[in-house]
């Protein structure tokens, strides 16, 4: 993936860039693969507002992606790379050899024409799915199941990689993009390689017109509100929140404060947290 940047022409493109979209191969998505889905903005189901700064966006459909990788030992072929907007990475439309078509996150350098395959003794290689148990310490992998048949649910993010460090008591330790260190069970299926699209933290909004694009709302400071509003707000002119510590609109601290529960079940799989 490559940048492309702008001149500045008018202020929202002094320091925008945008993707090329060269690793794009197709344009249109694979009908059967789509669905519409209808975006909350927010709201829950008497369309009060319970999280902030959502609504509008383009209009897209939602692509099924196939987290499972439960088709085992049948062979895939990969036929086009697209793009899709609800994620930031790519994803990669598979043709099996018994006629089912499925998309999957792309991975780092897998090209049109490759093929992949999932089962539990399966290669090593690129895109590959296979239970933790079976694959060497130092791997990088991706889209990492926590319980075994649910999904990948983590490690999805463009350019993000996990790494396997040890294997001992039926749980494989791997270390995640964030640097948190834990444990997950050796059933667990997980893919080879890094997740595609690696240049995407590299990427400038430029305008607050893009964020809109995205469905991203305007974000107002709390020291811009009134008492009611905000517990920062209130004062004559630029005056401080007042309080000993930056707090959230509904009074509780923020900035540095845990808010993870102390008593969580995953704690006892976790041996170092993220730094």
């Amino acid at each position: 993936m490559n940048l492309r940047l702008y001149k500045s022409y008018t202020p929202g493109t002094r320091h925008r860039t945008v993707s090329t979209f060269s690793e794009i191969t197709k344009s249109k998505p694979e009908k059967s693969l789509t669905y519409f889905y209808h975006s909350s903005k927010g709201r829950n189901n008497r369309g009060v507002i319970t999280c902030r700064h959502k609504g509008g966006g383009h209009k897209k459909r939602y692509r099924l992606i196939d987290f499972r990788r439960n088709l085992h030992d049948i062979f895939g072929k990969i036929v086009a790379i697209e793009y899709d907007p609800n994620r930031n990475t790519r994803i990669a439309l598979i043709f099996y050899k018994n006629g089912i078509k499925k998309y999957i996150l792309h991975p780092r350098s897998l090209k049109v024409g490759d093929t992949i395959i999932s089962g539990h003794n399966v290669a090593i290689e690129i895109g590959n799915a296979l239970p933790l148990a079976n694959i060497p310490l130092g791997t990088a992998i991706h889209n990492i199941e926590l319980k075994p048949g649910r999904g990948g649910q983590i490690v999805r993010s463009a350019g993000t990689s996990a790494q396997v460090i040890a294997k001992d008591g039926g749980y494989v330790t791997v270390k995640l993009p964030s640097g948190e260190v834990r444990n997950i069970n050796q059933y667990c299926y997980a893919t080879i390689g890094q997740v595609g699209n690696i240049e995407h933290s590299n990427v400038t909004i430029g305008k607050a017109g893009k964020n809109r694009w995205l469905g991203k709302r305007p974000t107002v400071r709390g020291v811009a509100m009134n008492p009611v509003d905000h517990p920062h707000g209130g004062g004559e002119g630029r005056s401080p929140i007042g309080r000993l510590q930056p707090c959230t609109p509904w009074g509780k601290n923020a900035l540095g404060v845990k808010t993870r529960k102390v008593n969580k079940y995953s704690n006892n799989y976790i041996i170092r947290s993220r730094k």
